[in-house]
């Protein structure tokens, strides 16, 4: 097996800042040391990382590949996604596997699986959505575990759709309490919010602004307080996803300061855009920014609330939600996907409901987090790698730089600068949701199992590389 140097970095771990090298035997980290330990004579390749930071690969456990999604499709596959993924520095993703109305637990896993085997750039899971709660798929909850499966998606948002109404809720929580499972929540109030899209529609209101106003933040803080209160009911572990108000992360303060197992997802996007700059931009720019939980006022402080909840540990764990659409024309792509975004135009109520984001988050984490002084280098590699990997199963096989542990390490450049646009992102898509972002930090090369699958701008793997991650059951529990 190869064997790989990475000398004269700075380690950075969740808890850890040490000048020392890291020797990868194939794809496992075999020694972590400082001085002269001899590694150099018997390396196949020694990779000098002086004046960068060596971290583990980052973990993005929510993304959206291959999506059907609002009358099209994301437009990112398995294939575009992973590799972007990559790019940015992401050597680990865990996508949802959908069970729609009407069709077996097991047929959507399966669905979802013949669409990532053999085409990701790096490792992958699966999350299920179970979307249609009943005796059988509370069975099959179970049953799929033994898949690797241990963490199901709920939703109180998209009547019709996705929608699950309390007693599927608690039945569903009863189950997971039951096996030893995590429930993910969409918390949002589906049914009140129909009614608010509704009567704006009625009254003209049609830009992409509305999408906003029509989901204020109470209807966020009262599913999340709904589903804090059924899930310590049953008894089981929950994992609010895509947090954005205040007021819904103070419901989840509240739960965890009483010592209930409940735990919030952030996104990027949430923490550095507005409703104010980007989401009510002139015209319909806005609708680049239409997302559910939706991009809330800057005036109102969300922002800063969400970022002082991550700093203090009352927000765990920062991913994308990555669901890309083309704005204009996708005049390329073997899909054809058409002006995607632009379905919404005079009805707000038509966007696809998604940002682009899995190339961007460590980098724009790093910048808004590390470089502006918001967060500590520790913290930005907990948040971005190291709880993603506990949350779900996967820890210290991912998330660590430790001896043992899978070689998925980025050796980060913090001298590095450039500008986010069109031209710098590799995603299937047209456009950054961090146009003109000025970055200080990028990764110089990115390694998955041992093997570098990113070298300076050049994507250096090959299609298939990742493989199915069988999980554990969370290892953050109380």
């Amino acid at each position: 097996m190869a064997r790989t140097l990475i000398k004269g970095g700075t380690i950075v771990t969740a808890t850890e800042t040490m000048q020392a090298d890291v020797l990868i035997d194939g794809e496992k980290i075999a020694g972590i040391a400082a001085g002269d330990h001899g590694w150099e004579a018997g390396a196949d390749r020694v990779i000098d990382a002086s004046g960068k930071y060596v971290i583990p690969g980052a973990i993005d456990v929510h993304t959206h590949f291959d999506l059907p999604f609002g009358g099209t499709y994301v437009s990112d596959d398995f294939e575009t996604g992973t590799r972007a993924a990559a790019h940015g520095g992401t050597t680990t993703i865990i996508d949802f596997a959908v069970q729609v109305k009407g069709e077996r637990i097991m047929d959507g896993f399966a669905n979802w699986m013949a669409k990532a085997e053999g085409n990701c750039a790096i490792d992958y899971g699966f999350h299920m959505i179970v979307g249609d709660v009943n005796p059988d798929s509370l069975k099959e909850m179970d049953a799929i575990v033994g898949e690797g499966v241990t963490s199901f998606k709920l939703f109180m948002a998209y009547p019709g759709v996705l929608y699950s109404d309390d007693g599927e809720i608690f039945r569903a929580m009863q189950q997971a309490a039951e096996s030893g499972t995590t429930i993910m929540m969409h918390a949002e109030n589906g049914i009140a919010i129909d009614v608010l899209r509704e009567q704006a529609v009625q009254r003209g209101n049609t830009d992409p602004k509305y999408h906003t106003t029509t989901r204020p933040p109470t209807t966020e803080s009262e599913a999340v307080h709904r589903a804090i209160v059924l899930a310590e009911l049953a008894g089981c572990p929950l994992y609010i996803v895509h947090m954005s108000a205040k007021e819904g992360v103070e419901e989840l303060t509240r739960a965890r300061d009483r010592g209930a197992n409940v735990f919030g997802e952030t996104c990027p996007h949430y923490m550095v855009l507005d409703w104010e700059d980007h989401v009510s931009a002139p015209g319909f720019e806005g609708a680049k920014y239409v997302c559910s939980t939706p991009i809330r006022p800057r005036s109102e402080g969300h922002q800063e609330y969400l970022w002082n909840a991550l700093a203090r540990n009352d927000l765990q764990i920062v991913s994308t939600d990555h669901a890309g659409f083309f704005y204009d024309d996708d005049l390329h792509g073997p899909r054809k996907l058409g002006r995607q975004k632009r379905l919404g135009e005079g009805n707000f109520t038509l966007i696809p409901n998604g940002l682009p984001g899995v190339e961007e988050r460590l980098n724009v984490m790093y910048q808004a987090g590390v470089v502006e002084g918001r967060l500590n280098l520790n913290r930005w590699v907990e948040v971005c790698c190291t709880n993603p990997a506990k949350m779900f199963g996967m820890y210290p096989q991912k998330g660590a730089i430790a001896v043992g542990s899978d070689a998925d390490i980025v050796v980060y450049d913090p001298n590095a600068s450039f500008t986010y646009g069109a031209d710098t992102i590799h995603m299937n898509v047209d456009y950054t949701a961090y146009e003109g972002m000025e970055i200080s930090g990028k990764p110089a090369i990115v390694m998955s199992r041992g093997k570098v699958v990113v070298d300076g701008d050049d994507y250096v793997g090959t299609k298939g590389d990742g493989r199915y991650l069988k999980r554990g059951p969370s290892q953050m529990l109380i």
